[in-house]
């Protein structure tokens, strides 16, 4: 840890150098204190106007980038007024008359990744970091299959007993439940991309036979005969570092969570686009709406796209991505843009 703390002090990659420097804000404070609820994000936008510039704003190299728990409430975050970067710093040397900040190593008691201040706001993406989400067509068909139920019931809940078909035992005893909502099509191939995933509840394998025996031990909705079952992973990193893609990717939003069709900040959104196109956890992507038609001398003019917003994508399948819609001053709407800013 201390290693990784006095990179992030020290080390400036020339790279970094040549790019814009991110600009900081009129009223950006000197330091500023981590309290528990801050978040990376929210951090570097107090003193800059572009948050998502990250490696320039924390001075960070390719390695370092990798692993984000490293601020804990309690830390004082100093701004280089000189080199646009922050660092973690200490408190003012008693006595001075300057702004000179000492920095020394110091000993946390308690921390680990779980004090750690989170990237983005945790509680807004949580929940999509345990579900299967996205199932591919293969999947769909080959997925174990609720078939029967315990005294014949037609609803189940919390602590019912339920039968399936075609449970691996090799995979283990905890599973997740969901039925198939909406197909995922790209907006202008129609390829279909994949089929939405509702969450329904875990159930866990009492006995595996050719039926095997199951228990409901967790419903958030109603399960029926004829739901599916996936197989339950451990909770996804949800820590990342927000960055650019190296490259330059285009993407269109095709479904917004909860159905509906315009969101606000810190709304859930899908994206055509996912790993097999270069996207990847932590990439943040620029949010624009298309031009509108006006008639200029009775022709028809279209008017340059607007940039109204910033994604952040948290989690991608090989086909489509989801994104936390961090910042926008537009609702986000179905197929608008998401570029690399």
């Amino acid at each position: 840890m201390q290693k990784l703390i006095i990179s992030l002090i020290c080390c400036l990659l020339p790279a970094f150098a040549l790019a814009a420097a991110p600009e900081i804000r009129d009223n950006a404070p000197d330091r500023h204190i981590v309290v528990k609820g801050d978040t990376l994000w929210d951090i570097s936008a107090t003193f800059f106007k572009d948050p998502w510039k990250w490696p320039q704003i924390w001075g960070m190299n390719k390695d370092t980038i990798k692993d984000p728990h490293w601020i804990y409430p309690g830390d004082v975050i100093v701004l280089d007024r000189a080199t646009g970067t922050l660092r973690i710093g200490g408190e003012s040397k008693a006595g001075s008359s300057d702004s000179v900040v000492k920095l020394s190593p110091k000993v946390r008691a308690q921390s680990s990744e779980h004090n750690a201040i989170s990237s983005i706001p945790a509680n807004a993406i949580g929940p999509f970091l345990s579900r299967p989400l996205i199932i591919e067509e293969n999947e769909l068909s080959g997925a174990p299959t609720l078939v029967g139920t315990y005294e014949q019931r037609v609803i189940l809940g919390n602590d019912d007993i339920a039968y399936v078909k075609g449970l691996s035992e090799d995979k283990g005893t905890l599973w997740q439940v969901y039925r198939p909502g909406q197909t995922f099509l790209d907006p202008d191939s129609k390829e279909v991309l994949g089929y939405e995933a509702i969450y329904l509840g875990d159930v866990s394998v009492e006995k595996f036979d050719n039926l095997s025996t199951i228990r409901i031990t967790k419903s958030i909705q109603e399960i029926n005969k004829g739901d599916h079952l996936v197989q339950a992973t451990g909770e996804l990193a949800s820590n990342y570092v927000p960055h650019a893609p190296e490259s330059l990717l285009t993407a269109r939003v095709i479904s917004i969570y909860g159905g509906v069709s315009q969101a606000g900040q810190n709304a859930i959104v899908t994206l055509n686009k996912g790993r097999r196109d270069g996207l990847e956890n932590g990439h943040v992507l620029a949010l624009y709406r298309k031009g509108e038609t006006v008639k200029e001398k009775g022709k028809d003019l279209t008017l340059p796209d607007v940039r109204y917003g910033l994604l952040f994508v948290f989690r991608t399948f090989d086909k489509v991505a989801y994104a936390l819609v961090m910042q926008t001053r537009l609702p986000v709407e179905l197929l608008d843009s998401a570029l690399t800013p």
